[in-house]
């Protein structure tokens, strides 16, 4: 029997001075909104993408663009025959999502027929479709970077804002359209591999081993670190905090002005990047230097560099051995069925995509409009060059169309900034899932991806997960580890993990990538198969556990735990405070 969380504690208000007219865009099937009334009803889960929370006008957009408008109309244009996407709602700054069932079993019916028909036209024309649009995608972002913001008259930001969002929102439709038949291909062959008996956590390390652009930009951070390593300037890095580095090394002059200067030539290639998913609220690497200082900090306290050379060669071998193995258990019929998914699904590889995409996609698509609101602020003297971002998409447009911003709209945007705060604060202290809790789902995206399954909706509304020691969860990349957890609340903290810690978080993506050459093993409250840890976990080798549902409940920073990524095990040994007590000098 489902069990319901009360959504009434969310309902009733949101950021001062909001109105539903905020969220006037066309849908396909639902909008996103605040919680409210009645949708108790419905299943929703706290998205760990946007740890921080949003504010105003990313809240609006990603929801509008992102969740509702790209997820609804890729489901509808595919096909995915029981589902018709995902909706959300806000409880204070946090999303939450909820999948839309299909339930018709004529439509469910009718749209199995067009799936069989989409779906091998689209697997033929994998490499074409996903080429064009990532290269569409980059002729635009070319577009926005000819442009010398300072330079554009005041009255002609409001169409650059247009153009941002426009480019924004394109990108999704990209996005999921290339997204959703891909991951329907990798489930049928998942669900083939279980039928012969194969041991399904193995599938993912089927097609583990190709090389991405989030892959190279990491190699070219840890390159970062070993010319600072080289230039004799590690205590530096050692003795200064990420927020200081830029002006330490300035004042330290020498070999660190060549350093600075190649690491400059460096942010100009790869700084066009957040440390969040699709979020106008961050900054990029370029305009806050803070995390890839952090990063190389944190390198440079290992005595040796990651291997980048050696992890490719064992994820291949890897691969090798596994396909070897899977296929010397199968009949001859068996393993025909099982070379030609496997083909399928090395030609149009989700997993490899799932990472590669997010260069040219998550990390960046949110910049140019983020640039275009803060010139926008210069040029309307606002207190904070990014108070535009305060303000719903409205609201934006009247400032850029003249209405004054001082008064009453200033005003408005300092109570957001309390609201924001007051919400940030409260994050690790939203519950999990709300509403009508389901024993189980069948959105592939949600399992797959968000790792919601039957263990984790277990785990999130077992009222004494705060004291559990023995955590499970999905076996995402194998290996046992051993080490001191570092539980992190977002990104923004990635600076605190010291080579061979367990980091611990709610999920992770992309911009969490450069961690995964230091620590030892990864442990996540969410996350499936095709989740960023798990690919990336697989990839460098990373003893990793995903979909436990509590770990940043249940595991303190500083505990001693042992991840098994084998079986999807994670054990806390000793807590913290035990730690201490047995040696004081212990941090």
């Amino acid at each position: 029997m489902a069990n319901v969380v009360p959504v009434e504690e969310y309902t009733g208000e949101w950021y001062p001075g909001y109105k539903p007219e905020h969220f006037d865009f066309p849908y396909v099937v639902d909008a996103p909104s605040p919680f409210k009334p009645g949708d108790e009803n419905a299943f929703w889960f706290l998205d760990f993408h946007w740890s921080r929370g949003l504010t105003p006008l990313a809240a609006t957009l990603w929801s509008a663009d992102g969740y509702c408008a790209g997820t609804q109309s890729a489901s509808e244009n595919l096909p995915l025959p029981p589902g018709r996407g995902v909706t959300c709602r806000f409880a204070g700054t946090h999303l939450y999502g909820s999948p839309i069932p299909e339930e018709d079993p004529r439509e469910i019916g009718a749209r199995a027929n067009r799936l069989g028909t989409n779906l091998p036209h689209f697997l033929q024309n994998y490499r074409s479709i996903w080429e064009a649009g990532r290269d569409e995608l980059e002729a635009t972002w070319d577009y926005f970077q000819g442009i010398d913001l300072t330079t554009v008259p005041t009255a002609d930001l409001g169409t650059l804002i247009r153009q941002g969002r426009r480019y924004h929102k394109r990108a999704m439709e990209i996005h999921f359209a290339v997204m959703y038949p891909m991951l329907v291909n990798f489930l049928g062959f998942y669900g083939s591999c279980a039928e012969m008996g194969i041991d399904t956590s193995l599938v993912g390390k089927f097609l583990q081993g190709e090389e991405t652009k989030i892959m190279e930009l990491d190699r070219e951070l840890y390159a970062l670190a070993t010319r600072a390593r080289q230039a004799g300037l590690s205590q530096v890095f050692a003795d200064n905090e990420p927020g200081d580095m830029r002006a330490a090394l300035s004042a330290h002059g020498g070999s660190a002005s060549q350093w600075l200067t190649d690491f400059d030539d460096w942010l100009q290639v790869w700084g066009h990047r957040t440390d969040a998913t699709c979020d106008v609220g961050v900054p990029s690497w370029i305009e806050d230097n803070t995390n890839a200082f952090g990063n190389i900090k944190t390198f440079l306290m290992k005595d040796t560099d990651h291997d980048f050379a050696a992890a490719a060669r064992n994820a291949l071998e890897e691969r090798d051995a596994a396909i070897d193995a899977a296929r010397s258990g199968l009949t001859r019929e068996e393993q025909a069925v099982f070379d030609g998914g496997l083909a399928a699904n090395q030609a149009a590889n989700f997993p490899w995509w799932q990472d590669d995409h997010n260069y040219y996609i998550d990390l960046k698509v949110m910049l140019p409009l983020r640039q275009a609101c803060q010139e926008l602020a210069t040029r309307v003297d606002a207190d904070h060059r990014d108070d535009m971002l305060y303000l719903f998409w409205p609201e934006l447009l009247d400032v850029a169309a003249g209405k004054p911003y001082a008064g009453e709209l200033s005003s408005l945007v300092r109570d957001r900034r309390q609201y924001f705060d007051h919400w940030h604060a409260k994050r690790s202290d939203m519950p999990k899932v709300l509403g009508t809790v389901p024993d189980s789902v069948e959105d592939p995206v949600l399992i797959e991806i968000f790792g919601i399954n039957p263990g984790s909706l277990r785990a999130v509304q077992n009222p004494d997960a705060a004291n559990e020691t023995t955590l499970t969860g999905v076996a995402a990349a194998r290996g046992t580890a051993t080490g001191i957890a570092r539980v992190l609340q977002s990104s923004d903290e990635l600076h605190r993990v010291a080579p061979g810690e367990i980091l611990v978080c709610e999920s992770t993506s992309p911009n969490w990538t450069p961690a995964f050459g230091k620590i030892a093993g990864a442990v996540c409250d969410g996350g499936g198969m095709l989740s960023h840890a798990a690919i990336v976990g697989r990839e460098y080798g990373v003893p990793t556990v995903t979909a436990v549902g509590v770990a940043t409940l249940a595991i303190g920073d500083g505990d001693k735990i042992e991840v098994d990524g084998t079986n999807g095990k994670v054990t806390i040994l000793k807590r913290a405070a035990e730690l201490v007590d047995a040696d004081p000098g212990q941090p």
